[in-house]
């Protein structure tokens, strides 16, 4: 198992950049592949980027590529959300979530583990 805690969230200005973190417990984080999704308010959650256990690839939602990157650091336990650019309709509840050696998937059912989510407000 593993347990997900996500940080960095905050108000900021359209324009800024924020970086969000996902620390895992557990030894095995490794061997997680790790998503960020996001909420908007009223809205479904949504898949914003995701990064694979063993090679490392990412993939990322269309609204987000080329303003966002995700990252991890296994020795940290730690996926990181480097968000620039920021926009107005960047605004939700980011959460990360984790899955047990899958390949790169956008779907909210294909992950076993989340996060509480961290608010992330941009002001216009």
């Amino acid at each position: 198992q593993v347990q997900l805690v996500e940080s960095g969230g905050g108000l900021v200005q359209a324009g800024d950049s924020l970086r969000v973190s996902c620390a895992a417990s557990g030894r095995t984080f490794s061997s997680y592949t790790v998503g960020w999704f996001r909420q908007p308010p009223g809205k479904e959650r949504e898949f914003v980027a995701v990064i694979t256990w063993n090679s490392g690839n990412t993939l990322y939602a269309g609204s987000i590529k080329g303003r966002f990157t995700i990252s991890r650091d296994n020795a940290k336990n730690t996926v990181y959300l480097q968000m620039n650019s920021l926009k107005a309709e960047d605004t939700a509840i980011y959460y990360c979530a984790a899955a047990w050696r899958i390949r790169a998937v956008t779907t909210t059912l294909n992950y076993d583990y989340w996060g509480q989510g961290t608010q992330v407000t941009v002001s216009s």
